[in-house]
C-alpha cells in the first residue's frame, strides 16, 4: 500500500512538491507534518527513507502550478509521484480528495495524514523536500525570507511583495501576490 501527499498547495511561492511513499515497518514518532516540530520532521524524514520500501518525490514549479493551475498540477504531482515509485502497490490511500487515473484501487481519507502511517510519511517526506527548496531559494532571494516563511503568506511576505515586487518563484495567479503588486509601495530615489 502506498500513502501519496504533498506539500506547498497553499504558498504563493516556491515549489508544490508531492510524495508517494510504502511503507513495510513503522517509524518511530511519525505522524503529519504539520504536527511535528522541523527538528522532529528531519529525524522522521531520515527514518523514513532507511525504513521506508520505496519513495517517490515530484516537484512542480511554481511557473507549472500558474500554467496549470493549482488544483490540476497537485493532482499530476500525485500521479506523478506514484508513477515514479519503482514498486507497484496494491492499493493507494490519498489525504483528502479522491485522485482519479492513479491506475490502481485506492481511498481517500479526510484528515489521512492524522491516521494512515503511509500517508502521513508521504506528508512528511514532501514537507522536509519542500522547506529544504524554501531555503535554497532565500539563498537565491533573500528580500523575500522565503527560509522563514517557506512561501507562505505572513504579514512579512506580503511586506516584501509590497516592497519588492514578486520575483520568479511567486505564484502570479494567486490573489495575495496580484493584490501586493498592486499594492506596491512606489521606490524611493535618491536626489
Amino acid at each position: 500500500m502506498a500513502g501519496v501527499d504533498e506539500a506547498g498547495r497553499g504558498a504563493c511561492a516556491g515549489p508544490l512538491v508531492a510524495a508517494a511513499v510504502i511503507l513495510d515497518r513503522p517509524v518511530p514518532g511519525l505522524a503529519d507534518s504539520k504536527l511535528l516540530t522541523p527538528a522532529r520532521r528531519e529525524a522522521c524524514h531520515d527514518e523514513i527513507l532507511t525504513r521506508a520500501v520505496d519513495v517517490s518525490v515530484v516537484v512542480v514549479s511554481a511557473a507549472d502550478c500558474d500554467r496549470l493551475g493549482l488544483h490540476r498540477a497537485n493532482i499530476e504531482a500525485l500521479r506523478r509521484a506514484l508513477a515514479r515509485l519503482t514498486r507497484r502497490p496494491g492499493y493507494v490511500l490519498t489525504d483528502g480528495f479522491p485522485v482519479d487515473g492513479l491506475g490502481t484501487p485506492g481511498l481517500a481519507m479526510w484528515k489521512g495524514d492524522r491516521v494512515a502511517a503511509s500517508i502521513a510519511a508521504a506528508s512528511v517526506v514532501a514537507k522536509v523536500t519542500r522547506d529544504r527548496l524554501m531555503v535554497e531559494l532565500h539563498e537565491q532571494f533573500p528580500a523575500y525570507d522565503f527560509g522563514t516563511h517557506k512561501g507562505y503568506a505572513t504579514a512579512a511576505h506580503e511586506a516584501a511583495l509590497r516592497r519588492h515586487g514578486p520575483c520568479a518563484e511567486h505564484r502570479s495567479t494567486y490573489a495575495n501576490v496580484r493584490a501586493a503588486v498592486a499594492a506596491r509601495e512606489p521606490i524611493q530615489e535618491d536626489a
